[in-house]
């Protein structure tokens, strides 16, 4: 009997597949445990529509992460921050502090998004690259500045 696996199922098939079952492992553990659907032409059918809408889908969000990464591609953030003795901040500046920056100008970045590799703790410019989709990333130029200049 042929199956649409509707999860995971380990040792038979992924969600989506479409497999050759034997008939009793399907009507006594698969469909009940609604693990599985049979595969006739409406389940086909219903299949192939989820997968047309996640390919769309995932076409769109990889658009508009490349209209995102062409925007912010080389920007100039400012952030100001208290200093001490010798220039030294107080604190860091971490990916919370990029992100918010970021939004001010108008371009909503999630602070997981922004890739620090060590929290920012001098003045000056400093890279920073926001991985804003697998395939898409820019680079972000943060100013950082003592407060009352």
């Amino acid at each position: 009997m042929k199956v649409i696996f509707l999860q995971d199922v380990k040792g038979q098939g992924k969600q989506g597949e479409i497999k050759e079952v034997s008939e009793g492992y399907a009507r006594n553990f698969l469909f009940p445990r609604q693990l599985a659907v049979e595969a006739n032409q409406g389940t086909l059918h219903q299949l192939k529509e989820k997968q047309a809408s996640k390919e769309r889908r995932a076409a769109q969000e990889l658009a508009d992460a490349k209209a995102l990464a062409q925007k912010i591609e080389g920007r100039e953030i400012l952030l100001k921050v208290q200093v001490g003795e010798g220039s030294r901040l107080f604190g860091a500046i971490t990916t919370k502090h990029i992100a918010d920056a970021l939004h001010q100008a108008g371009y909503p970045v999630d602070k997981k998004k922004i890739v620090l590799h060590e929290p920012i703790k001098s003045l000056g410019y400093h890279e920073v690259h926001v991985k804003l989709h697998p395939e898409v990333g820019a680079n972000v130029r943060v100013h950082v500045i003592a407060e009352g200049e």
